[in-house]
């Protein structure tokens, strides 16, 4: 059942011609630390006999060296391919590994096991068909094998494999065996899933991997090889679905050619067929069906196309092709169940980018409903979730989407979040259903707009944003300048940090998350203000740069300005006007900006006030000044 190389050497284009069309499995190993992952993936990568002499070479050597089969050729080394890994025998990162049999290609991921690498299993898994669970026959079912358990059945993995390792440890006891069979079918029950196939087996020794063997000669299912050669590829489900598309590229090469490129999500497509534009919900038809090697008669999941349309319609990269009989939903607000991946921890009211399909739009999650344990899958109510947290959630964004429930289409259903300013992937998540005040709430049209409210007033909306630390000066100083401009005859309005508290926010305490929140209600008054046509000046220690680039992002462009109060952290603790540092010196005060909460000063303000180095009174003189510069007033 290995892949032979007969063919290789009688008829090389006939072997090529026959690999480039054999079908591709992905498929993932995960579960707890030293279960027998890499051991596993090794023996199929030397099975399939694709391995060079070097590599052989050089495993035999590595294994005298960090094996840990008593220098005997220990496979896990073909795949532990980091130096930390070889040395603590543990699998850190993804590791991905190709090899083929006569019947299928495949690709696999090896995933880690530590609990503090769970993110990276998520992955692993997100691009899988199947997934290989493997289970210590000496521990049986463990925290981690519970916690992939759920990972698996919360991105919708169809085809899962338990496979019960090292059981020439426990003499190869079918006892030992059924005992975690029953004990892993009732945990499965909870979760939902269905179809698995349990194999006993030892990738150390062979048995049940390629071939059956002769030490368990009580069990009659297939060998893991048999199974992966057999299992339905996630492509063939696809391509029985509803027609989606999103488009990736809008090619226009010349004035008499335009096509829309991208990757074919699911369905299939003919020249002929009707198709709608979402979220626009235009419609047209299909007039042909272009690829490089030539057009197509027919195009099907997985195969990446140019589609020409009869009609001439607006669409865009992000806008989803979809077939008009079966349409993908449309929203902007859902239910999502999102896995979170970073350290810095998630809190509601931070707005993220999120990335679904080939479209990125600003995205904010406005609750957490719970939270997962995993090992118990009690719900458990969360305000922030941590590295590896699983949660549903209640996500919003900033303009509507084409989208699928991800357990009917992964592609137009999974997403990640990004963090805006550093542009890492922060979440992964599964939109599970749209949200129905989503679809019942829409904007009012109004006749008298925010430009003729300006024009009345005889100047432009703007945000004067104040920040810096506690006693840095800014209520001191916005109230200046805000004397100043009514002086002159201008429409101001000033939100002070402590005012707003007093009513508004009144039930925010100063957690980050009450911090978050509590800036995202004054950017979203600030918005409105902006829309009455007012000068909007915010006097708050705002001390996160996600936040603030919240607010500046809710008005339009040159409408927000920042105002950094740059005053050193021992001159604004001198000041102390409040006594808040001595209180949260004598740790009175928690999460105090400065002492036990950090401030993230503005890189690029618009405004940099030292108030060591000019009084309040020219501080705010040069903000006026300036914005006479910026033609705001007259």
């Amino acid at each position: 059942m290995a892949h032979s190389s007969d063919m290789i050497a009688g008829d090389i284009e006939g072997y090529l011609k026959s690999h480039e069309h054999k079908g591709l499995l992905r498929f993932i190993t995960c579960g707890s630390v030293d279960d027998g992952k890499s051991t596993l993936i090794g023996r199929l990568l030397f099975e399939s006999k694709l391995l060079f002499e070097d590599q052989l070479a050089a495993i035999e050597a590595d294994s005298k060296k960090w094996g840990t089969q008593g220098g005997e050729m220990d496979f896990a080394l073909l795949v532990d391919g980091l130096a930390a890994e070889r040395e603590q025998g543990i699998t850190i990162d993804v590791a991905y590994r190709f090899f083929s049999t006569d019947k299928r290609k495949f690709i696999v991921a090896d995933t880690p096991g530590h609990e503090q690498y769970t993110r990276n299993m998520v992955t692993g898994a997100s691009t899988a068909d199947a997934a290989i669970l493997m289970v210590d026959a000496r521990q049986g079912i463990l925290p981690q094998t519970r916690r992939h358990s759920f990972l698996m059945s919360l991105i919708g993995m169809r085809h899962i494999v338990v496979a019960i390792n090292k059981m020439d440890l426990v003499d190869y006891s079918k006892e030992r065996f059924d005992e975690i069979v029953e004990e892993y079918r009732e945990f499965a029950k909870q979760l939902g899933l269905e179809e698995i196939t349990f194999i006993p087996m030892s990738a150390l020794k062979g048995d049940n991997v390629i071939e059956h063997g002769h030490h368990m000669p009580w069990y009659h299912g297939p060998t893991l090889m048999a199974y992966l050669e057999t299992v339905e590829v996630d492509e063939e489900r696809l391509q029985r679905q509803p027609f989606r598309m999103p488009v990736q590229w809008v090619n226009r090469p010349n004035l008499d050619f335009r096509g829309f490129t991208g990757m074919i999500a699911s369905g299939s497509i003919k020249p002929g067929d009707a198709i709608r534009v979402q979220p626009s919900g235009q419609s047209s038809t299909i007039k042909q069906i272009y690829t490089f090697d030539g057009d197509l008669d027919e195009a099907i999941a997985g195969q990446s196309v140019t589609l020409l349309l009869e009609d001439e319609i607006d669409i865009s990269r992000g806008d989803v092709i979809s077939g008009v009989d079966q349409p993908a939903e449309i929203a902007d607000q859902f239910e999502t169940s999102l896995v979170w991946m970073h350290d810095e921890p998630l809190l509601p009211g931070r707005p993220y980018l999120m990335k679904l399909g080939t479209q990125t739009m600003s995205a904010t999650v406005s609750d957490i409903k719970y939270q997962v344990n995993v090992n118990t899958l009690e719900h458990t109510a969360a305000k922030q979730l941590d590295l590896n947290g699983i949660g549903v959630c209640t996500l919003s964004l900033n303009k509507p989407v084409a989208f699928d429930p991800y357990k009917e289409n992964a592609d137009t259903g999974g997403f990640i979040l990004i963090d805006r300013m550093t542009n890492n992937t922060v979440g992964a998540g599964m939109l599970n259903f749209a949200l129905r005040r989503s679809q019942n709430i829409h904007m009012q049209h109004v006749d008298i707009d925010k430009q003729a409210r300006a024009v009345s007033k005889a100047q432009q909306p703007a945000v004067l944003w104040f920040t810096g630390l506690s006693g840095a000066g800014k209520s001191t100083i916005a109230n200046l300048v805000e004397k100043k401009l009514h002086a002159a005859g201008q429409h101001t309005y000033l939100l002070d940090g402590d005012n707003v508290r007093h009513g508004l926010n009144r039930d925010l305490g100063f957690t980050d998350a009450d911090r978050v929140e509590n800036i995202r209600r004054v950017g979203e008054v600030a918005k409105l203000m902006t829309d009455a046509g007012l000068i909007v000046l915010t006097a708050f220690i705002s001390p996160f740069r996600s936040e603030r680039q919240m607010a500046r992002d809710l008005v339009e462009e040159g409408e927000f300005i920042e105002v950094f109060v740059d005053t050193p952290l021992n001159v604004a603790e001198d000041r102390d006007p409040k006594g808040l540092y001595k209180k949260a010196r004598r740790g009175e005060l928690k999460n105090f900006t400065g002492i036990d909460s950090d401030y993230e000063a503005p890189e690029n303000p618009e405004i940099h006030i030292k108030t060591t180095e000019m009084s309040s009174e020219q501080a705010a003189d040069a903000i006026v000044e300036m914005l006479r510069k910026r033609q705001l007033i007259s």
